[in-house]
């Protein structure tokens, strides 16, 4: 039977505290900022200077530097909205309600970005800047499922019952995540298949491959970064009343 080391369980429940939560993260966001500073520095260096011109495309491609990691971003951030939102919904976690709905603006600003970029890669490639395609259409929809979650949380002044209702509504939309992924194998689609997750080999050279991958782990950083400074607030006003936020703010008014 497999066991979940000690250490594990409890790093596990002490980040469920809130106040943990919150000191915490204070002190990694320092070393989150220079990681995705970093990250962030190579990537467009590699994608934007060192990777070669595309043989078909010409420097249009270079796009994909921000359009792919985008779209990329936009399918991990729902997944994680709806699983935590699930476990806010079953378990009553404060904090996974919270992370759930601070993930929804963040990743509708994803999904526009993917949206954007991939229209204005559209129009020089395709002749137009948009095609009711499955792809282009189910990345549509998951950013009105995106502004879906954040209209329905805003619209209700209990807390409570807004986080049930939109875990519900992510967990529902969950659906549209293996369209988005799988409509280019299942659709005949204008737009490009798969390059980097392929099976066997990604058909990308190494040097366009790299900074793609730099860049996709420098979105998650900012991810996080966002998300911490989100849900920080949200937490603050959720638990206002609690005295570890009385006892927090007249430590720092001292």
């Amino acid at each position: 039977m497999f066991l979940i080391p000690d250490i594990v369980v409890r790093f596990y429940h002490r980040m469920a505290s809130p106040p943990h939560y919150y000191a915490f993260t204070q002190k990694i966001m320092p070393w989150l900022v220079v990681i995705f500073v970093l990250l962030t520095a190579a990537g467009l260096y590699g994608g934007l200077y060192l990777a070669p011109a595309d043989y078909q495309q010409g420097d249009s491609y270079r796009i994909i530097y921000i359009h792919v990691p985008s779209a990329w971003m936009s399918l991990f951030i729902y997944m994680v909205m709806a699983i935590t939102g699930a476990i806010g919904l079953v378990w009553r976690i404060k904090l996974a309600e919270v992370i759930s709905i601070s993930s929804a603006p963040i990743g509708a600003s994803f999904t526009f970005i993917a949206l954007v970029t991939g229209s204005l890669w559209g129009k020089p490639m395709w002749g137009t800047w948009w095609v009711w395609d499955a792809r282009l259409t189910s990345e549509l929809i998951l950013l009105f499922l995106y502004l879906g979650v954040i209209g329905l949380y805003g619209a209700i002044d209990d807390k409570k019952i807004a986080s049930k209702s939109v875990a519900i509504l992510a967990i529902v939309g969950v659906v549209n995540i293996p369209i988005i992924h799988y409509s280019v194998e299942w659709w005949n689609t204008l737009h490009q298949g798969p390059t980097v997750t392929k099976m066997d080999k990604p058909s990308i050279h190494v040097s366009m491959l790299i900074p793609l991958l730099l860049m996709a782990l420098s979105f998650k950083f900012y991810y996080l970064i966002a998300l911490i400074q989100r849900s920080r607030v949200e937490l603050l006003n959720r638990e206002r009343h609690s005295q570890w936020v009385k006892t927090m703010l007249s430590e720092q008014q001292q």
